[in-house]
């Protein structure tokens, strides 16, 4: 596990993003971007020209039939947030019981200070406590009803980690004969497809409903959209309105997301590939560890036997000096004297050889 940490004061902040900006190479993470780039790269989007939306019409209604479609489901709705859109999908498997299959390291209870109870008055029954989603056994040993089990796919905050595709598979049916509706937080779906071996649609059919996000792995601004029945659609568009989700208008953030699944999401297979290669090099440094081995997906937890305020020192240093970003936003662990970082391989790592990483990190020690 993490130890809690203090926020990064704004200085160190805006320090590593001018480092960042200015490394020539880039190991894990994307390039910052200023705003103003930022609009520049969406000034070549499709849809540009139409009308902005209003209320959720336009360019939103394209986005949510494009993710429809790329999941096989009958209706997807945009939200703003997908802490909003995993609220709804909760709230709408709740009508016979309040009772709701979560895990410990799940995003409801770990990121979204337990909106799921304060606003939905849910109550959490933990299936397991393991560091991964709960097994078919354990969802049929629950001894009360509930009228959601979520999987996370992947699970972030157990190092990234996804189950094999019989495992998944094994444990919806657990779910649905259990007679409880199973909800994917997919907010990193895009990148478990190559794990499980399967489509987005084939994951996607294992559920009754699917968030999925547009800024983790995709790039797009904010933004999420919950998939599934029409009869879900509906329940979620009348308690968007009442969570105070129907913006206005989210056009930038939509356009965003469109160019995120033109450009990004046909990438995600060969960042997975790659970061099987960047885990492999790393995982051979001096006491360093990665979790899992190989990766899941794109990302995956590194260990190195150092303080992690001496390491955040050093690549920092790293950066500024040699113009080379390796990892950075170490955190100290249980283990005393080892701290963690998420690795996350995208665009920037696809030019790195497991030699360039060994002498990036020698590079990096020499710094501490």
């Amino acid at each position: 596990m993490i130890c809690d940490h203090p926020a990064m004061p704004e200085n160190t902040q805006r320090r590593r993003t001018a480092a960042m900006r200015a490394c020539d190479r880039i190991l894990s993470g994307v390039r910052p971007t200023t705003m103003r780039e930022r609009l520049a790269e969406l000034s070549a989007v499709a849809h540009l020209d139409d009308l902005p939306d209003y209320y959720g019409d336009g360019p939103v209604t394209v986005l949510e039939q494009r993710v429809a479609n790329l999941l096989g489901a009958e209706a997807a709705v945009w939200f703003p947030t997908g802490t909003m859109a995993q609220q709804v999908a909760l709230r709408f498997g709740a009508r016979e019981t309040d009772a709701v299959a979560l895990h410990p390291l799940g995003h409801q209870l770990v990121h979204e200070r337990d909106a799921y109870a304060a606003l939905t008055g849910l109550r959490a029954v933990l299936p397991t406590t393991a560091p991964r989603n709960p097994t078919a056994a354990e969802i049929v040993a629950l001894d009360e009803r509930v009228g959601t089990v979520v999987f996370e796919l992947p699970m972030r905050d157990a190092g990234f980690v996804l189950p094999t595709w019989d495992e998944l598979t094994e444990a919806c049916a657990a779910a649905e004969n259990a007679g409880a509706r199973v909800h994917f937080d997919g907010a990193r779906i895009w990148e478990s497809a190559p794990y499980l071996g399967r489509s987005l649609v084939e994951i996607a059919e294992q559920a009754d409903s699917v968030y999925v996000s547009f800024y983790k792995t995709l790039g797009g601004l904010s933004g999420a959209v919950l998939a599934g029945t029409g009869e879900l659609a509906g329940f979620a568009r009348a308690w968007r309105h009442r969570h105070g989700g129907n913006v206005f208008q989210q056009w930038p953030a939509v356009l965003a997301a469109l160019d995120g699944l033109d450009r990004e999401l046909p990438r995600v297979g060969e960042y997975v590939r790659h970061a099987r290669t960047i885990a492999d090099a790393l995982a051979g440094l001096p006491g360093a560890r990665v979790h899992p081995h190989p990766p899941h997906t794109h990302q995956f937890r590194f260990f190195l036997p150092h303080r992690a305020e001496a390491l955040n020192a050093a690549t920092l240093d790293l950066a500024e000096r040699e113009r080379i970003w390796f990892a950075g936003m170490w955190q100290d662990t249980e283990v005393p004297g080892v701290a963690m970082t998420e690795v996350t391989i995208a665009a920037a790592a696809l030019e790195w050889t497991a030699a360039d990483v060994a002498a990036a990190a020698e590079r990096l020690f020499q710094h501490l």
